[in-house]
């Protein structure tokens, strides 16, 4: 499995999880907005290359083809090749692998979950003290369970929530039937400021 890295200056150092329908232009360009800020990105592909153009087509291969242990392994694999000091990176599916790294791996500087979160108690330990956490999604996305879910995120000290008006899944992806340019220039916004105050 492939980890794309690289950086145009050495600001927060990111890992960078992807959605179920993998690698795609629009997952990449959101990589490329946060190198041209200078960050440095890492973006494991456990994928290995394959894109899927619905996001029923990619949770069916995550679930029936590849499988979740499967993938699991293969996130497992590329995180024991990365640094412990990060800001935590994921996308709906990937952001059940940044929360638990950044909930379990000690070092943390943050984590950021875009269209999903999962209650802190899903990974056995507390959400770590001091270590920043942001949710976004939309505010009737069928994906997201806002209060069996979000909620118990959104009761940590340490967390800011961001409900987005409209009902698409992965709206901050540019080649996205989802896609909101709106909520997209907004989610940046705010991402953006997240990782400066961690600097």
């Amino acid at each position: 499995m492939s980890v794309v890295s690289g950086s145009v200056g050495s600001m927060a150092e990111i890992v960078v999880f992807h959605h179920a329908q993998g690698q795609t232009g629009g997952f990449l360009a959101f990589v490329d907005d946060l190198r041209s800020a200078g960050h440095t990105v890492h973006a494991p592909d456990y994928y290995d290359g394959r894109t899927f153009p619905t996001v029923d087509a990619g949770v069916a291969y995550a679930e029936e083809e590849a499988g979740r242990d499967e993938l699991v392994r293969r996130v497992e694999e590329a995180a024991a090749t990365l640094p412990a000091e990060v800001v935590w990176v994921g996308m709906s599916l990937g952001s059940l692998f940044a929360q638990k790294y950044a909930q379990t791996r000690r070092g943390a500087r943050g984590a950021v979950l875009l269209y999903g979160a999962l209650p802190p108690e899903v990974f056995g330990t507390p959400w770590p003290s001091g270590v920043g956490v942001q949710v976004h999604a939309m505010a009737d996305d069928p994906w997201v369970d806002w209060e069996g879910e979000v909620a118990p995120v959104r009761a940590l000290d340490e967390a800011e929530v961001f409900s987005y008006p409209g009902s698409g899944h992965l709206f901050a992806e540019t080649d996205s039937v989802d896609y909101d340019a709106d909520a997209t220039a907004l989610l940046r916004e705010r991402v953006h400021a997240f990782l400066a105050r961690i600097d």
